[in-house]
């Protein structure tokens, strides 16, 4: 495999329901997570998220070998897809043992 790209991390593209939540509330939101790497998450909502916010985010297995990925992140990037859609880059800043 050809790896390009200036990373520190490969990036995995996923197609995966996941749950995030500022950190200041206790309902949890539906996203759909598009990449992962050991550095940080993308998904796209339908909840705007601004850059700098901090958020609790749950990512569940795709099999029932692994655990669910709870983590903290921190958001880096908000782009407006469509009306109401958005895609949303986070870094994470700690992952939850």
């Amino acid at each position: 495999m050809k790896y390009d790209e200036k990373r520190d991390f490969m990036r995995t593209n996923l197609d995966s329901e996941m749950h995030y939540r500022q950190v200041d509330s206790n309902q949890f939101n539906l996203a759909k997570c598009i990449s992962l790497s050991g550095a940080g998450v993308s998904f796209i909502t339908s909840i705007i998220c601004y850059e700098g916010e901090a958020l609790e985010i749950k990512i569940p297995p795709q099999n029932a070998i692994t655990h669910v990925l709870t983590a903290f992140v921190q958001v880096i990037r908000v782009t407006l897809l469509l009306e109401n859609k958005y895609e949303i880059a986070t870094l994470i800043k700690t992952i939850k043992g």
